[in-house]
């Protein structure tokens, strides 16, 4: 049972029997649960789209679950019954996007996706991840800034991918290098970097993919 239907409460009223209390009697729910399930899946879309608005419009670092529950139309109680605190609902935006990227590397074509060089891999990867950052910015700073970004799901991917690379090169210790390879897609250092050194994606993923097939090329000492 769902915890919208929790709130709406399973169970019919007491009935007396033959003039003794008898047990409580269990509702049919068939016939209401599509529709509490609708109402949570539509209240599920209108927090989505309230926060998004909301983390594209200010500072993410300034949205509260209040504003959005305020955006969204809709109670305290439903939002925290989907989602605990800002972050998370920025991390559901972004998980979209996410998986979007991740089934290309697992299944696309080379160089994103298996059959390319493992150098070329990690530079079309670097451009793939610029181009998420430039478009979803707002959302990446609301969900993986600080510390929270090395616990997504999305970074151990990221992680994964990126490790898997450096052994297939034949980079000996890869462990230290994985995170050191992933730091410049920090949102916070692509914000700096973008927004107030003014440098262009362009020029970021010229950058990025030098310094990939550098450090492929040298067996991870640039």
């Amino acid at each position: 049972m769902s915890d919208d239907e929790r709130q709406g409460g399973g169970f019919g009223s007491a009935h007396r029997v033959d003039g003794l209390l008898g047990d409580l009697q269990v509702a049919d729910e068939r016939p209401v649960a599509p529709r509490r399930r609708a109402d949570a899946e539509r209240n599920r879309a209108q927090i989505l789209a309230a926060a998004e608005r909301l983390f594209a419009e200010q500072d993410p670092r300034t949205v509260t679950m209040d504003r959005i529950a305020k955006a969204a139309g809709v109670g305290r109680a439903t939002l925290y019954r989907s989602f605990p605190d800002p972050s998370s609902v920025a991390v559901a935006l972004l998980d979209e996007h996410e998986r979007r990227l991740q089934g290309q590397l697992l299944h696309g074509p080379p160089p994103l996706g298996p059959g390319a060089p493992a150098g070329e891999r990690l530079a079309a990867f670097y451009l793939a991840m610029l181009d998420l950052l430039e478009r979803h910015l707002p959302l990446a700073l609301g969900a993986e800034t600080g510390a929270a970004r090395f616990g997504t799901g999305a970074y151990g991917f990221w992680r994964v991918h990126v490790r898997t690379l450096l052994v297939d090169h034949g980079v000996e210790d890869p462990d230290p290098l994985v995170d050191i390879a992933l730091s410049p897609l920090s949102p916070e250092l692509f914000r700096f970097q973008r927004h107030e050194l003014g440098l262009s994606v362009e020029r970021l993923g010229r950058s990025l993919a030098a310094f990939a097939r550098q450090l492929l090329r040298s067996g991870g000492v640039p």
